[in-house]
């Protein structure tokens, strides 16, 4: 009897892990169109605040039809989306335009004395460089190596490109499609996640839904508002303290925002990005721009600028983001980076907060009797 229960369970267990076997290979022949539904719920939870804006104007005491709102909250991200990009690109183009009329040996020569002064302290710090070396000379010889494109390269880049720009088309259609009908009925997703569970889980399975889309929302809204927060604050001290100009403040400024999405080390990434182009800017262009002061001043007041505005960031928009919208804590969150940075690299670190949340959430709906997933959620405090 008890060999018949040991071989009844095995089975049950095989037979689990065929079936989960069939589901993983069906999700990874069919991952293009998981990741654009995937694309599709995170603009549908993006258009949601304007949806439910949308739904409390009435015209006589009369609401429209709710296709009609989620056309026009499409329209209006769309739109948004695309006044960013008409306003920024130009912008960045002309930077890397103004970058690419560089002079090299020239830029060198207008910098030589800070030059010089770098040189002589790497040459006293590290004798191993030798005294013949120059930092200028060895950026130069990297600079002239990357110049060397052959025609097949090029070609090889141009049809990348092409293919590309056909596939993000399709891409931005199919999650357009896809999301007009998560706007449109927002129970939609709900209800196929309903009807996949067994019936005994169904009410948790939609909580713990409408606690994820909630949470997540909130969680990309606050995304942007960090984005374009330090993005902000990035240009005004670009723009009024090191006195760079408009158009390369705030190219400058919608850089160092973007990679500031990248936990920890975006930061950091942007900083060194955004003075490098500003030094490059001021001492070697044409029009140099930028305050009149001491090369290593104007690097001090680059440094400021940009660490100003992560201490903003740290101790306003964060701890709102992570904190409150995902209702984690800091270590939590700092634990979760690690673990997504080590398995996925930057990847895994954009994408863990998601995953963690929906992760969280599952877990305090269905095992919630489990005194570690008790404490972890707070669920001992409700």
């Amino acid at each position: 009897m008890e060999k018949e229960r040991s071989v009844d369970k095995l089975a049950r267990y095989m037979m689990y892990t065929a079936v989960a076997t069939v589901v993983l290979a069906i999700c990874w022949f069919f991952r293009d169109v998981i990741i654009y539904m995937l694309a599709a719920g995170l603009v549908s939870l993006i258009g949601q605040p304007i949806m439910t804006f949308l739904n409390k104007l009435k015209i006589k005491g009369h609401g429209l039809p709710s296709w009609i709102y989620a056309i026009l909250t499409l329209v209006i991200i769309i739109g948004l989306f695309l006044a960013i990009v008409a306003t920024i690109i130009p912008i960045i183009a002309g930077i890397a335009k103004d970058i690419s009329m560089v002079n090299v040996e020239s830029a060198a020569m207008s910098i030589s004395v800070p030059l010089k002064e770098l040189n002589d302290f790497l040459i006293a710090k590290f004798p191993g460089l030798g005294a013949d070396f120059r930092i200028e000379t060895a950026i130069l010889n990297e600079i002239k190596k990357l110049n060397v494109i052959n025609a097949s390269l090029f070609s090889s880049i141009i049809n990348s490109i092409a293919s590309f720009v056909a596939s993000f088309g399709v891409g931005i259609f199919s999650v357009m499609f896809i999301a007009f009908f998560f706007l449109k009925d927002n129970k939609l997703f709900e209800n196929i996640i309903g009807a996949l569970v067994p019936d005994k889980h169904e009410q948790n399975a939609r909580e713990a839904y409408n606690d994820i889309e909630h949470l997540l929302s909130r969680y990309f809204i606050g995304l942007i508002i960090e984005i374009l927060g330090v993005a902000l604050i990035d240009f005004l001290g670009l723009l009024l303290i090191a006195r760079l100009g408009f158009n390369a403040s705030i190219g400058i400024a919608f850089i160092c925002g973007v990679l500031n999405i990248i936990p920890y080390v975006g930061p950091l990434m942007g900083g060194v990005i955004g003075s490098v182009l500003a030094i490059v800017m001021k001492y070697c262009c044409a029009l140099p721009v930028g305050l009149d002061v001491n090369f290593w001043v104007f690097i001090i007041i680059l440094i400021a600028i940009f660490w100003f505005a992560q201490i903003i960031d740290g101790l306003i928009y964060q701890p709102v983001i992570y904190s409150n919208s995902i209702k984690a804590n800091a270590l939590e969150i700092f634990i979760v980076l690690l673990m997504a940075g080590y398995i996925g690299g930057i990847i895994g670190m954009l994408v863990a907060i998601p995953c963690y949340t929906v992760i969280r959430v599952i877990a305090a709906r269905f095992f919630r009797n489990v005194k570690f997933i008790r404490k972890l959620t707070g669920e001992n405090n409700r």
